[in-house]
């Protein structure tokens, strides 16, 4: 069976399971012919999903609000890391300090659309208003260069001095700080700024309701290239540098192994309670959701949790 899983960004660590599970032929060894489509912004990425034009996406487990009101159709199939996994990082001269949200007033900070919420409701969090301290958060004008990712896109912006800081990948950011351009102010992940913020939302695989009826067996399948990939890249993080050869530029496929032996902790493909109740407060908050909260199994494919404990 063909199928196409989209991505709303490419060269990056943050969907990268997915992205391995195809390029390493953990699909192909469960009977999947798969190919990789960067669909950007993720909004589009999502939308093409309902419309039926892609099977799966790796994105962010809250995204499928964009595009399924209340996640009703979509569903949410695996982790492909824990927690919310974008940075802050800001120009390398900047008079703020890592772990701090204050002293952003006037900046421009590049954040890719649908991510962006991300950054305003971490900002929130902490007590800071972006409105009132004057904060611009959004793309700058052109955008996104087509066929280029957000994060890649946003080192480049800071160089050029377009921007004062970006909200991105860790790709993005690690191409910022090794061309010592830049420094990490937010890392959520491994516990700057408020704590709730690492239960806003996670890297996730998601389909949609009519594939699982139709073909539930595509769907475990799915699930298990997933798990697989997970486990071969803990026991042989080679095989990232392998991937990111094929895929990325030069740059950035010096940079991904590193990158990906950082996650490991991270990968396991469970989605908990903690995350379910934290992305429904995070979804309300920033106006994707109404005020009744989404239960677990209406966004949680529950049937194939059984497959994420074959992971560690």
């Amino acid at each position: 069976m063909r199928i196409k899983v989209a991505l709303p960004d490419l060269v990056s660590n943050s969907y990268f399971p997915a992205i391995a599970a195809v390029e390493l032929g953990f699909f192909k060894k469960e009977g999947i012919d798969a190919g990789l489509e960067l669909i950007f912004p993720v909004p589009s990425c999502f939308e093409s999903l309902r419309e039926g034009q892609i099977d799966f996406v790796a994105g962010s487990a809250h995204a499928p609000l964009w595009a399924f009101p209340r996640w009703q159709g979509s569903k949410v199939l695996c982790s492909l890391s824990q927690g919310m996994y974008w940075f802050l990082v800001a120009k390398i001269n900047s008079h703020i300090k890592k772990g701090h949200l204050d002293g952003l007033a006037g900046l421009k900070i590049a954040a890719a659309p649908g991510v962006d919420i991300g950054l305003v409701q971490l900002l929130k969090s902490a007590g800071v208003d972006p409105n009132r301290e004057k904060i611009d958060i959004g793309l700058p004008s052109g955008g996104v260069p087509k066929g280029t990712s957000f994060g890649v896109a946003a080192a480049a912006w800071m160089q050029e001095g377009i921007i004062d800081a970006f909200w991105a990948n860790g790709m993005g950011a690690e191409v910022a700080v090794t061309d010592e351009i830049a420094k990490i102010i937010i890392d959520v992940r491994r516990g700057d700024g408020p704590k709730e913020a690492f239960y806003f939302t996670q890297p996730a695989l998601i389909t949609t309701k009519r594939l699982i009826e139709k073909t539930p067996d595509v769907a475990a399948a799915a699930v298990r290239a997933i798990v697989n990939t997970q486990n071969a890249l803990r026991e042989n993080i080679e095989l990232a540098a392998k991937v990111g050869k094929n895929l990325f530029p030069p740059k950035e496929a010096g940079l991904i192994a590193d990158l990906i032996k950082r996650d490991l902790p991270f990968y396991d493909a469970r989605i908990s309670q903690n995350l379910i109740d934290g992305m429904n407060v995070f979804a309300m908050r920033a106006g994707l959701l109404d005020a009744t909260p989404v239960s677990y199994d209406d966004i949680v494919a529950r049937e194939f949790s059984h497959i994420w404990e074959l992971g560690k």
